[in-house]
């Protein structure tokens, strides 16, 4: 007996019902939708404490007008009552934050008079071009070291490879900005000393302006990664030597595995998990990692203008960018514990914090 049309529809409307009603009830789901109301109260708190840290600091954005004569006392008053600054700190704080529940409005900058989120929607390309590209060669050149130093632990190419990796970590970011300028500068025209694009990037092709935008990132790009590479190539070596010494690669190479797979496979496999977790802050540090570098080599990024901000004391520019970076901070580490329980099965979401 053959069932039913109607029969058969319930059948798969009951299937399907069912996958999605495990879907939404599984312990991933769980956990992201605990993490995320974790989220709000943390970004809630890490906001309050930011706005009224902020405020301690004497003065405020109308300072730096108030021994000029072009602006009487009478226009810094209106200013000051035009921009709320001389409300109390609670309600200044009250306004902002419902502004944003309300409107997804963060505020106008005090110095350019433009709502918040248009000013950083532009420089968030270019940050993230930077600090992207600077994360990806960091990982390509740091990883394969790392493995190279564990794998030849005590030899020649590991202690050159350590040489560099103290180097690399005693060399702070503004020096490796002028020791790369000063290259620019003695091998010009081959690299640009700064800017994102040529003078002439407008009359080039589609493809010549993808090329003069990578042409201008080598400098840069090549200064984050000096710095960021070798704590990672350490981290690396560090994990990498912990798991070879343990019974089972012991055992593994005893069975006659080849060396090539004890490694990669089973050694390699074990030692990722603090390199995932190091990736989710890694990310947080996506749109605030390059403030010296965009500085140095005039990007226009995000970095100078949180700089800017916070020396003018332009508030809900540096509050915004508070929230950018905590918001990334959570979103990271969420990914990284994702990552976490897909690569090692050990690793239940359930059990987490």
């Amino acid at each position: 007996m053959t069932s039913s049309p109607s029969t058969s529809n319930s059948q798969q409307f009951s299937d399907v019902w069912s996958r999605f009603v495990g879907i939404l009830t599984g312990d991933t789901t769980l956990y992201i939708v605990k993490r995320l109301l974790q989220a709000l109260l943390t970004l809630l708190l890490a906001s309050a404490l930011s706005f009224f840290v902020i405020q301690l600091a004497p003065g405020n954005f109308l300072d730096q007008y108030r021994q000029s004569p072009q602006f009487s006392p009478e226009t810094l008053q209106q200013l000051e009552q035009q921009f709320g600054l001389d409300r109390p700190i609670w309600e200044q704080y009250w306004r902002w934050l419902t502004q944003i529940v309300t409107r997804g409005n963060f505020g106008i900058s005090f110095a350019y008079q433009r709502p918040v989120l248009d000013m950083l929607w532009e420089r968030i390309p270019n940050t993230l071009l930077l600090s992207f590209a600077s994360l990806v060669l960091t990982w390509a050149i740091a990883i394969p070291l790392g493995i190279i130093g564990a794998v030849h632990q005590n030899r020649g190419v590991d202690r050159f490879l350590r040489v560099l990796s103290y180097m690399g970590q005693g060399m702070p970011t503004i020096i490796t900005g002028l020791l790369l300028l000063y290259f620019a500068q003695l091998t010009t025209p081959l690299f640009p000393i700064g800017g994102r694009t040529s003078i002439y990037h407008a009359d080039l092709t589609w493809f010549g302006q993808i090329v003069d935008v990578l042409w201008h990132m080598i400098l840069p790009t090549i200064a984050l990664t000096i710095t960021s590479f070798a704590g990672l190539q350490r981290i690396t070596r560090g994990q990498l030597l912990d798991v070879l010494r343990q019974d089972y690669i012991q055992t593994a190479r005893a069975k006659g595995l080849p060396e090539n797979r004890v490694i990669y496979v089973h050694a390699l496999r074990n030692a990722i998990n603090p390199l995932i977790t190091l990736l989710g802050f890694e990310f947080a540090g996506l749109l605030s990692g390059a403030f010296i570098t965009e500085t140095f080599f005039n990007w226009p990024g995000l970095g100078r203008l949180i700089l800017q901000a916070v020396t003018s004391q332009d508030l809900y520019v540096v509050m915004a960018s508070l929230m950018m970076g905590a918001t990334l901070l959570i979103i990271g580490n969420l990914l990284a514990d994702l990552a976490l329980s897909f690569s090692d099965p050990r690793i239940k979401l359930s059990e987490m914090n």
